[in-house]
């Protein structure tokens, strides 16, 4: 049940295979009880875990067009869009280069420790996707399969946030696991309170270097992505669920996680793994050239604030 916070309502859930919270400002318990179902509707179209989903029907469509649901297809337009303007650095068809690191399943089923895995391949790339807005079909290459876990949780909280403050809410804050979506008005005037995720925190270590901070926000979105949060080993070899396209592999660039602050949490999302994937010097071109700011970590435990970061402290 949701629960009462002076001006505001929050509800917590896991879904998605992480932790949500959503908090409304001025909105009622009601409103705010429906977000599970938004979640679930959501969860339901684009789950790569679940062998019912629009998703996973269209990854088995061996070529065919296939006409998908608006909120699926906005999604992987999104996706792609995605993979162009980080030249393909982001990239949504590393689906079976992750399922052969050996994330097959949900996270929470996944075994910690395995037998050694075959060498990858590259990504196939979205060069060869067709997207039909007339119809609202998608094609997909033989051989060519989306993975949609990151950039999925982004856009669910883009929608949901939109989808409270059309229903009557003043402000909302969407979080899923490490994406946050914040519109409207924030319950205070200096906006919301948005802590940064420290990577190293899962291992129980020490942060290290500099602190990580708060950032707040009126509106806009924070993501981060972290090698560290979703880490197993296959042959005694550390595997994790950010692949490099280029490879097929675990991205190995010497960061631990970036953080990154735009307009939209299904962009801050694409910028996170691209930024991720060009390393710590190729990471701030990543996040100055699409004219956004962030927070990056390095494996050494450095923290690095990119230009603009003091506009949101």
């Amino acid at each position: 049940m949701a629960i009462a916070l002076r001006d505001r309502t929050e509800v917590r859930f896991r879904a998605m295979g992480t932790d949500i919270v959503v908090v409304g400002v001025d909105a009622s318990s009601d409103l705010i009880d429906e977000v599970p179902a938004m979640v679930e509707r959501l969860e339901a179209q684009w789950s790569r875990f679940r062998p019912e989903s629009e998703l996973c029907r269209l990854n088995g469509s061996s070529g065919a067009p296939v006409v998908v649901s608006e909120d699926l297809f906005a999604v992987i337009e999104r996706a792609v869009l995605g993979w162009r303007v980080t030249n393909g650095r982001y990239d949504p068809t590393v689906l079976d280069a992750v399922v052969a690191a050996g994330y097959d399943r949900d996270f929470d089923a996944v075994e910690r420790e395995g037998e050694s895995v075959e060498p990858t391949q590259a990504a196939p790339g979205c060069e060869g996707i067709e997207l039909d807005r007339v119809v609202g079909s998608v094609l997909l290459p033989p051989g060519v399969a989306l993975d949609l876990g990151g950039i999925g949780k982004g856009y669910a909280a883009d929608l949901i946030a939109h989808e409270l403050i059309d229903d009557g809410a003043a402000g909302v804050l969407v979080s899923l696991g490490g994406d946050a979506r914040a519109l409207g008005a924030p319950p205070r005037s200096e906006g919301w309170s948005i802590e940064i995720d420290d990577p190293f925190h899962v291992e129980g270590g020490d942060r290290g270097g500099d602190d990580l901070r708060r950032v707040r926000l009126q509106e806009g979105a924070v993501a981060t992505s972290s090698r560290m949060r979703r880490a197993w080993s296959r042959g005694g070899v550390p595997m994790h669920h950010l692949i490099d396209p280029a490879t097929g592999g675990p991205v190995s660039s010497g960061l631990a996680s970036v953080t990154v602050i735009a307009a939209e949490a299904w962009y801050a999302e694409i910028l996170s793994k691209a930024a991720f994937v060009a390393g710590l010097e190729g990471a701030v071109h990543v996040l100055g050239d699409a004219g956004v700011t962030g927070v990056l970590v390095s494996d050494d435990r450095t923290v690095f604030e990119c230009a603009g970061i003091e506009a949101f402290r």
